[in-house]
């Protein structure tokens, strides 16, 4: 599965935050209750909020796995060392978690189930005390979250989920979690940046194009690339466009915000750190598909254990 957010750049309010790896610390949330719980099982798999940092390096030890054993991330000396994806904004991140207890993995000493999938989530408030979003370092959100200034964002990343484990019931049971956060912190809106593989826009013509044509964001919902960054998107006419081909293509976890009922904003970026280009996500909570509500639960009781 692709990054969810840009994964190597940070604003400028967000440069104090980036610390020495060794001196990142994860607010223990052992100490509140809310994130001790299960949100959700499935036979041996459970979904559950990262409660330490030891689960924080689990989750940060499997996003090295996927975006620079996997596919095509370069990391720096510091990264390669640690074996790990880390930046500053783990410590201010709520790490939501797929844990496999079928299989376990040696924690400082003790074996503890094997983290499997992951998604980091900030919310608006934490963002707004610790410098915005990250991915603002790619996308104009700030006049999206102006316009709606009343509403409650949640900004979702660094998604992936364990080769075996790419399946239907880890994916349900990280979405599953998802919903469970939303409704328990009455988020409004959810956004991110999605990823397709590859640096030339041209090569990816045919998904970009039809995401231009088939899931714009409406004017009030739309945000745009940084001008600096701004790579257009409409690179082919509408009735050029080969939609089964372009579904096809697209990378399943955007397929997956469209069936939601998410949308894209205006404009790509190129990553070349991890040779991708990024689109923006916006999922307004007005617009999920009712189906999904009604799969998960107005409650998220589907799954909870």
């Amino acid at each position: 599965m692709a990054k969810f957010l840009p994964l190597h750049q940070a604003s400028a309010g967000f440069i104090p935050l980036l610390r020495a790896y060794s001196g990142i610390r994860h607010r223990d949330t052992r100490q509140h209750p809310s994130g001790t719980a299960t949100l959700g099982r499935i036979g041996p798999l459970e979904v559950r909020l990262a409660r330490n940092s030891a689960d924080v390096r689990q989750a940060q030890k499997l996003r090295y796995k996927v975006f620079y054993d996997e596919m095509s991330a370069i990391p720096d000396a510091a990264t390669r060392l640690a074996r790990r994806d880390v930046d500053g904004f783990d410590a201010v991140c709520d790490h939501l978690l797929v844990l496999d207890h079928d299989a376990t993995t040696n924690v400082l000493g003790r074996q503890q189930p094997k983290v499997v999938g992951t998604y980091r989530l900030l919310r608006q408030c934490v963002a707004t005390r610790h410098g915005g979003f990250y991915s603002a370092a790619e996308f104009d959100i700030g006049s999206l979250m102006r316009r709606h200034s009343t509403l409650n964002f949640l900004e979702l990343g660094r998604s992936c989920v364990l080769k075996p484990y790419r399946n239907k019931r880890t994916v349900e049971l990280l979405w599953h979690g998802i919903w469970a956060y939303v409704l328990r912190h009455d988020i409004d809106a959810l956004i991110g940046c999605a990823s397709l593989e590859g640096t030339d826009p041209d090569a990816l013509a045919l998904q970009l194009s039809f995401l231009h044509h088939h899931a714009r964001a409406p004017e009030e919902w739309r945000a745009s690339a940084l001008p600096q960054r701004y790579v257009e998107m409409n690179r082919m006419p509408k009735e050029a466009i080969d939609a089964k081909a372009a579904l096809h293509e697209l990378p399943p976890l955007v397929k997956g915000y469209l069936r939601l009922g998410g949308y894209v904003g205006d404009g790509a970026v190129i990553d070349h750190q991890f040779g991708t280009t990024d689109v923006l996500i916006i999922l307004p909570r007005t617009a999920i598909s009712p189906r999904y509500i009604e799969h998960f639960g107005a409650s998220a009781n589907r799954h909870a254990a």
